[in-house]
């Protein structure tokens, strides 16, 4: 299923944007999805999001953000996990809209040996092993998709910033990520828990998926409706 099928799936409660206060000019794609609040409400039974902090802002800082030397240097380092993250993360909306949370596809986002963090790296000198077992072939690092995406989510939104006096946690893209963070973390631990008909883990989704979007337009990148996160990404440095 393409990603523009599964965004038709999710959209936050009103109660949920207005206490997340996102401003108007983040982005379009968070208006058109708050006119599907009718379709959404079928799958998270009693629209209840948990976990939702109602003083969070997410204040424009995105385009216009003051621009230092780190922003250009993290764009390079980040925006390709970040946006394969995306990715992976839209991929299991048609899984997730099933509220079984036993889905191996769900289950393989949250498993920390699912992903190749680092690949093996030979420690052959000159192209030859100078070690008596000749076991010169290196330990590849492996995580979860989902921890690698708050890792390069919170890296990223840590170099938008308007100064840099100013600590992370005040920054609009660092509350977004953390916003982010507290909603998947809740459904990781119902995700666990491996139970069917799971309305709220499909409601923690659902609140994730619109605060990604808000933080996408905060690191300038393109929102989750845009059919930009179809395609497969390198998390190699650019």
């Amino acid at each position: 299923m393409k990603v523009s099928s599964i965004l038709a799936c999710f959209a936050l409660a009103p109660s949920a944007v207005q206490a997340y206060n996102i401003q108007p000019n983040q982005s379009a794609a968070a208006d058109s999805r708050r006119s599907m609040l009718q379709k959404a409400g079928a799958l998270v039974a009693g629209g209840a999001f948990l976990g939702l902090e109602p003083n969070v802002a997410f204040a424009s800082g995105g385009a216009t953000a003051g621009k230092y030397t780190t922003i250009p240097i993290a764009k390079r380092r980040y925006y390709g996990r970040v946006q394969a993250a995306v990715h992976d993360f839209l991929l299991i909306g048609p899984e997730v809209v099933k509220a079984d949370m036993s889905s191996p596809a769900v289950k393989k986002f949250f498993d920390v040996n699912s992903l190749v963090v680092v690949e093996a790296r030979s420690q052959s000198i000159n192209g030859q092993c100078t070690k008596k077992d000749q076991s010169c072939k290196g330990q590849e690092v492996r995580d979860s998709p989902y921890n690698d995406m708050k890792t390069s989510m919170y890296l990223l939104g840590n170099a938008f910033r308007i100064n840099q006096q100013k600590p992370p946690d005040a920054l609009p893209s660092v509350k977004a990520a953390k916003a982010f963070f507290k909603e998947m973390d809740a459904m990781e631990k119902r995700v666990k828990k491996g139970k069917a008909d799971d309305k709220d883990a499909v409601g923690h989704y659902a609140a994730a998926l619109d605060i990604l979007d808000a933080y996408l337009d905060l690191v300038e990148l393109p929102p989750i409706d845009s059919n930009w996160y179809e395609k497969e990404f390198s998390r190699a440095v650019g």
